[in-house]
């Protein structure tokens, strides 16, 4: 904090200085003294020191929030925040907000097409819009006026015009940004853009709230106390990655470790609502080798470390998808968390593994541990266990191949970087919302904590019901989050009171519903089946009681800024609404077009049945090679009216590689065809019906099965495959052959493919 390039530069000792001066460098006492008023002990975000930061306040970096952060941190380790390894949260009173009337979107956008987007498209398309050279983020100027749309409204303040982030991006500085005004007057061009906000604004009618219900007070999302982070173990964190903002393309490491190690993003990455970046074809985010040093610096002395993320894959079909790794190209690493389709792969570089890292620790393949949503994973590295791989709290129970050895062969040479390899050949797509290095191998349980701390911009959402309940300071509490760029995501909801000596009695709760800017929200009303009994044996001062164990996602409107909630309720106490529920007109049935009674099996299912049916494992080098050269051939979908020739080609030749690998290796030829000998002429083995069947009988047993309530007849498939046995014979196939044939056959039919 003292150094002159960050708040040493004016509250220092010097004449004249800026008091408070809490970063002179004369006296730390004095300093200590200076600073306690504007530090809060308990909640170190909340501190005066912390929230002018994030507001704006000569921060040292590009995003404010990331300083605000650090200084979080580092206040955090001044009073012992992490004296157990661990932040806590403390619950706040929300502002006392009564439920009024608002304004509201309208749903169609033409009000907005003939007002502010007539500015937008003229003066903004050559930045934000899909089709600019170099797309800025926001298609807000798009050709498209329903995406421009979607994109503008959270930039827009409907109750507020002249807080519209549009006007103040405009307004000269200092109390705007100057931000590419299309004429030489900014001042000028944010008055006509207030303008056209104004003449939208004005012609969008008020809401006002039915006096009926039963409501609550009211209060936007960042009245909350902020949840994300809290009660995490953070006491080996050397770099921490909350993705908060994306400016300039810029993620900063907001650990309280120095020196940060901040990356860079370049190609397709782009920030997402929540607090996080989605990574997609061509986008990576990389670090500098010198900056990278930190971690060889800091993990090489420990011997140990942790690369903790919190992710959702694009999707579980790419492979060879690195999502963090510090490395110096695809051959040589220090360690990479890396997605094999439905397998999370692990490979660190230790006096027991190679320099690439291998062999790798990979996730058992029929656990499908990886999956295309959000999760926690957690990849730990210490000399006695080695390797360990957690997902969403839990050990996935897969052992390291190799024991842990030491880390003194790591190379101070690589780079840290996500969703990529520095040769740009490894590339991961999906979204990123949270990464932490520590140096040491967190425990199970502290991986567990970390994972019940949740991630991403959340808070806790007091709703004040105590005029409702006539208990004192009572609340309905939910964690609420900014789900994506359209939603948010409402869970846990609990009554509680900051008093911690109220004893609830009995408060019967019922009907509970989200509004918000004056109306309820139309869809996602998970919660209006609550109907339960707040009771002194069931609450704890602590943490209250819970009123249900679901979620919701309800749809963003103006924007985290803006938009106002409230809740509703059926009855609360001695309070009731009788909600009278709305009749309509019964909808004529409708004749569909009929629909196949059969479908097929998809790439995957394909691909671990022939694995299943041969006894050849999927990570067969030989299967695996054929399978990724074919995957684009087989059906993505089960819809038998989509099945393609290409289709079947690509399922022939998985077969062909499964049988040939099956039938080429004694344990699973044996297996297979326990009566085959493949050094025996086809002609001899195979002359007679009975020879015959030592290759159609397992067929039919393991490929065909019985008792299957739609098959084809077995002696059918008999009688194709004599004949097909008989011409190989005929054209002096070798037995191997003839059983590779016959395997294929069975197995590349519609008896596999189709269910």
């Amino acid at each position: 904090m003292k150094a002159n390039t960050r708040c040493g530069g004016c509250h220092n000792a010097a004449t004249p200085g800026q008091a408070p001066r809490f970063a002179r460098n004369d006296d730390v006492n004095i300093a200590y003294s200076e600073a306690l008023p504007y530090v809060d002990t308990l909640q170190p975000d909340q501190s005066a020191i912390v929230t002018k930061v994030a507001g704006g306040h000569n921060c040292w970096l590009s995003s404010a929030l990331a300083c605000a952060d650090i200084l979080t941190g580092w206040i955090q380790n001044w009073v012992g925040g992490v004296g157990n390894g661990g932040t806590k949260i403390e619950l706040q009173a929300p502002p006392d907000v009564p439920v009024g009337a608002t304004k509201t979107f309208p749903d169609a956008p033409d009000l907005f097409g003939s007002t502010v987007y007539k500015l937008l498209a003229e003066h903004c398309s050559r930045c934000h819009s899909p089709n600019a050279l170099q797309p800025a983020p926001g298609n807000f100027a798009s050709a498209d006026v329903k995406e421009a749309y979607a994109a503008a409204r959270s930039k827009i303040n409907l109750d507020d015009p002249p807080a519209s982030r549009f006007v103040n991006r405009l307004l000269p500085t200092p109390q705007g940004d100057a931000h590419n005004c299309w004429t030489n007057n900014c001042a000028a061009d944010a008055a006509e853009m207030l303008a056209a906000i104004q003449a939208f604004a004005n012609a969008v009618p008020e809401t006002d709230v039915d006096p009926e219900l039963q409501v609550s007070r009211a209060l936007r999302l960042l009245d909350g106390t902020p949840a994300a982070g809290g009660n995490r173990f953070e006491e080996f964190t050397i770099a921490k990655y909350q993705f908060k903002d994306l400016i300039n393309g810029e993620v900063i490491d907001t650990s309280p470790v120095e020196p940060q190690l901040n990356l860079l993003a370049t190609g397709d990455v782009e920030y997402v609502g929540g607090w996080g970046i989605r990574i997609g074809a061509g986008g990576k985010v990389q670090a500098t080798t010198q900056s990278s040093r930190k971690l060889f610096d800091r993990i090489k002395q420990t011997g140990e470390f942790s690369i903790e993320v919190w992710a959702a894959p694009a999707n579980v079909t790419q492979e060879d998808a690195y999502i963090v790794s510090y490395s110096g190209g695809a051959m040589v690493r220090n360690f990479t968390l890396a997605q094999r389709a439905y397998q999370y792969e692990a490979l660190v570089r230790s006096s027991t593994t190679g320099a690439n890292g291998a062999p790798a620790l990979l996730t058992r393949d029929a656990d499908q541990d990886a999956q295309a949503s959000l999760q926690h994973v957690v990849l730990t590295y210490d000399p006695v266990n080695g390797r360990r791989l957690y997902v969403n709290g839990n050990f996935t129970g897969d052992l390291d191949p190799r024991d842990g050895g030491s880390l003194a062969d790591w190379d101070d040479a690589f780079v840290l970087v996500f969703g990529n390899e520095v040769s740009n050949n490894r590339q991961w797509q999906g979204v990123i919302r949270f990464v932490a290095i520590h140096e040491r191998a967190l425990s199970e349980e502290q991986i567990q904590m970390n994972f019940a701390a949740g991630v991403g911009e959340r808070y806790f959402l007091l709703f004040n019901v105590t005029e409702l309940t006539g208990v004192p300071q009572s609340y309905v509490m939910f964690e609420a989050s900014v789900y994506d760029s359209y939603s948010y995501l409402f869970t846990k909801p609990t009554f509680i009171s900051l008093d911690p000596t109220v004893e609830p009695g009995n408060i019967p709760i019922e009907g509970i519903r989200i509004g918000v800017n004056g109306a309820e929200a139309e869809a996602g009303q998970a919660f209006a089946n609550v109907k339960t009994v707040v009771s002194s044996a069931g609450y704890s001062p602590e943490a209250g009681q819970r009123l249900a164990d679901i979620g919701t996602v309800i749809g963003l409107q103006k924007g985290p800024d803006s938009d106002l909630f409230f809740l509703t309720f059926d009855r609360i106490g001695d309070k009731e609404y009788v909600r009278t529920q709305p009749t309509g007109a019964t909808p004529m049935p409708v004749d569909l077009e009929p629909r196949p009674d059969i479908g097929v099996r998809t790439f995957e299912q394909l691909n671990q049945s022939m694995s299943r049916i041969t006894g050849v494992p999927t990570t067969n080098n030989l299967v695996r090679s054929t399978y990724l050269q074919v995957q684009q051939q087989l059906p993505p979908v089960p819809d038998i009216e989509a099945f393609l020739a290409s289709h079947q080609t690509g399922v022939a030749q998985l077969a062909i590689k499964y049988c040939s690998v099956m039938v080429d290796n004694q344990n699973t030829r044996q297996q297979f065809f326990p009566d085959l000998n493949v050094g025996m002429g086809a002609a001899a083995q195979f002359g007679s019906n009975e020879g015959k069947e030592i290759l159609i009988g397992p067929l039919l047993q393991k490929a065909v099965g019985a008792n299957i309530a739609s098959q084809p007849e077995q002696d059918e498939i008999r009688g194709e495959l004599r004949s097909l046995i008989d011409r190989l014979v005929a054209n002096g196939a070798s037995s191997s052959n003839v059983a590779k044939a016959a395997c294929a056959a069975a197995l590349g039919s519609g008896v596999l493919s189709i269910l």
